[in-house]
């Protein structure tokens, strides 16, 4: 997992319980799964018996970080970072342990309590005449940004950032003897800009980092991103059955890297899980049971039995049950892309028979003589349950969340009927 690891860092955790923390920037109200090779090293760190920070950038994230970006970043006001902050801390603690009075339990802080207070000329002349401009010019998220792949330039607002950072680990180190910070290799330049200030100001060598490896898929392409845009942890922007079926869905190769990173699955299992995977490749070993793992650990073990079952439906012809059991947004997930046609509900009220509400209503199939010839020989589901009547009626129980009908006809053509 790791990409680079400072000089003299092994010995600093061999000495006993040792501080690590991890940056956030809350610019959204939910961590994406691109945030978790860090989350999942920092909890290594605890499991391993040392204290994790979670830092949430509340005045960095005002700023935004110019690593890897090539535009400025919209600022965020105060009343919107802290209610992300307190949303992602609800999504850290299904990875971390801030509950426990055990002394490496795990602390979120905010440096916007610590920097808020700084005047602009108290931080340059107690921080800024610390470091050189030519030591900060030198780092590569700042020279890219320089070196005209970005026409916009940069402002001094962006090119302070890495002193921002760098004063992070200084008061981390002061406060709670936090002497290593993690992060992505794309924030080596911030993160020895902090070490390097700790040396200046406090004349001390023991602070160090840790940089994990960016993860990008098989095909050279940015980690967590799908058609959709990201993958988010917030069920209410990705939905359990969506989330597990990105991680079902990614190739052998991508499986056998990502269920070292994103579980904690022993070595043993992990490469019997991959002989499984090379007799039998079919079968996805790999896939489902890193799909099951980083399901259960996101959100449950019951969202990652539902998403199973949502995912069979469209194979399965007992799915009936499964079927009613789906909330709406797993529904809609399930059969995104399906043809759909708004009915109206008085008509469901007053039992319109199947034929009528499938030829006149929602048009599905162009007479009732091929409804009728199709659904006698097997061939019409109404909520996965073959119909062989074309003239029964339709009633309300029939609505899945009170509100859809779904249509199948044949084996693969399927129909979503609103009902308003």
């Amino acid at each position: 997992m790791t990409h680079t690891v400072m000089p003299g860092t092994d010995e600093e955790l061999k000495k006993g319980m040792a501080t690590a923390y991890l940056g956030i920037d809350p610019t959204a109200d939910s961590l994406h799964i691109g945030h978790l090779v860090g989350v999942m090293i920092l909890r290594h760190f605890q499991r391993a018996g040392h204290r994790p920070i979670a830092l949430v950038g509340g005045a960095t994230g005002m700023i935004g970080d110019p690593s890897m970006k090539s535009q400025e970043r919209k600022l965020i006001d105060e009343e919107t970072l802290r209610h992300n902050q307190e949303c992602i801390k609800a999504q850290l603690a299904k990875f971390l342990d801030f509950e426990s009075d055990a002394p490496n339990a795990a602390m979120l802080v905010n440096n916007y309590d610590w920097m808020k207070d700084f005047s602009f000329l108290g931080f340059i002349r107690d921080v800024g005449k610390h470091i050189t401009v030519n030591y900060m010019m030198a780092k590569d998220s700042v020279k890219k940004r320089l070196s005209g792949e970005s026409r916009e330039g940069m402002s001094f607002t962006e090119f302070s950032y890495q002193l921002l950072q760098g004063y992070d680990f200084l008061h981390l180190y002061e406060k709670y003897g936090c002497h290593i910070q993690l992060g992505g290799s794309d924030q080596w330049g911030n993160m020895t800009t902090g070490t390097e200030l700790i040396r200046r100001m406090l004349g001390n060598e023991d602070a160090y980092a840790i940089t994990c490896k960016l993860i990008t898929k098989a095909d050279g392409t940015k980690f967590g991103k799908t058609e959709g845009g990201n993958v988010w942890l917030d069920p209410k922007r990705t939905s359990p059955y969506k989330f597990y079926q990105f991680w079902l869905n990614v190739s052998d190769d991508d499986a056998a890297k990502y269920i070292k990173i994103f579980t904690t699955l022993g070595e043993d299992e992990i490469n019997e899980l991959i002989a499984l995977q090379a007799q039998d490749p079919g079968q996805r070993p790999l896939q489902k049971r890193l799909a099951k793992e980083i399901t259960t650990l996101v959100h449950s073990e019951a969202d990652w039995q539902q998403a199973v079952e949502a995912s069979q439906i469209l194979f399965s012809n007992k799915a009936g049950e499964a079927l009613h059991n789906l909330d709406e947004k797993t529904l809609l997930d399930v059969f995104e892309g399906v043809p759909t046609f708004e009915v109206s509900r008085t008509d469901i009220e007053e039992g319109i028979k199947l034929a009528d509400l499938l030829v006149e209503k929602a048009p599905i199939f162009p007479s009732k003589g091929e409804l009728r010839k199709l659904a006698q020989g097997g061939g019409l589901s109404v909520n996965k349950t073959k119909v062989a009547d074309a003239y029964a009626p339709v009633t309300t129980d029939m609505l899945l969340n009170d509100k859809y009908i779904l249509i199948q006809k044949g084996k693969k053509n399927y129909y979503l009927l609103i009902v308003k």
